[in-house]
């Protein structure tokens, strides 16, 4: 079953919630304050082959470099 990121429309708190692929687009309560109002978010993610990144080339968020590897993280 796959992990889904959804956003608050009312807290604006975004929270992850392990749905069948049926369920992804179908309401769900927020757990910080329960409300309904809530949307299914975009999933961010990164992929790393051989020390680089193969799915984004932008810059990591802990330097300068354009590769993760210089910097270990």
């Amino acid at each position: 079953m796959p992990i889904y990121e959804y956003q608050c429309k009312e807290c604006g708190k975004r929270f992850e919630a392990l749905r069948s692929f049926s369920q992804a687009d179908a309401p769900i309560q927020c757990e910080h304050c329960q409300g309904d109002n809530t949307q299914r978010s975009i999933s961010v993610f990164n992929a790393v082959s051989n020390g680089s990144s193969i799915t984004n080339k932008a810059s990591c968020a802990g330097c300068s470099s354009s590769s993760c590897s210089s910097c270990g993280r």
